[in-house]
């Protein structure tokens, strides 16, 4: 089923509450700019309590919705510039160039997304206690805690770090590494997705004054 048709499932009010939340799950599973837990989670945080309140929600719809939209927008615009690119004779993408079909931050507020995914990720980390065995996600952790401002400030040093972190993660994601330790590639694969987090967080103010998520919601 379509996000559309799932989205006139959560605003059919004749269908009971239970059933309307799952609908806006459905929703996320196909729209989930930050993952989806951390995406439910977000629109919890900027909405309100939706699994037992009618207007949270909508309004948790609502910023899906609104994000989704400027995605699609951005889909859009890219294939325009692809379609020229390939009659100018420009098959390969050049270096840098960010493809919105890799959803990789939350649309129209890709820093405060960012933000609240490695929030969210910190604390599931501590929570499962992964820090004691992986050294990966200790320094993804001093990072992200950088980063989130609790412990220090972001500095150029950990910009390093946080490249090599990355690129040592890549290293351990080959064909080999996923056959020969499938745990630890989906590990890597996820700390990897942090690290995204982070760097979309820390680069050049991208965030847009008022947007979606920065409007109180409540």
């Amino acid at each position: 089923m379509s996000f559309g048709n799932f989205a006139r499932k959560v605003r059919d009010t004749t269908l009971p509450h239970g059933h309307r939340v799952v609908s806006l799950r459905s929703c996320v599973q196909l729209y989930r700019p930050i993952g989806f837990e951390a995406t439910v989670a977000c629109l919890e945080a900027k909405a309100g309590p939706f699994r037992r309140d009618e207007a949270a929600l909508l309004r948790a719809l609502g910023v899906l919705e609104a994000s989704r939209a400027v995605w699609q927008a951005e889909l859009r615009a890219y294939a325009v510039e692809r379609a020229a690119a390939k009659r100018r004779g420009e098959r390969t993408v050049p270096a840098g160039q960010v493809d919105p079909n890799d959803c990789v931050h939350w649309y129209g507020a890709p820093r405060e997304g960012a933000l609240f995914a490695i929030g969210h990720w910190r604390g599931r980390l501590r929570k499962s206690g992964a820090l004691s065995s992986e050294p990966s996600a200790r320094e993804v952790d001093r990072c992200a805690a950088a980063c989130l401002g609790v412990d220090g400030e972001w500095t150029e040093d950990m910009r390093v770090r946080l490249d090599a972190c990355a690129a040592e993660l890549e290293r351990g994601m080959s064909a080999e590494a996923f056959q020969d330790d499938r745990m630890r590639y989906f590990g890597h694969r996820d700390l990897l997705r942090v690290v995204r987090h982070i760097e979309t967080a820390v680069a050049p103010q991208r965030q847009v004054a008022g947007s979606i998520l920065s409007l109180p919601m409540r």
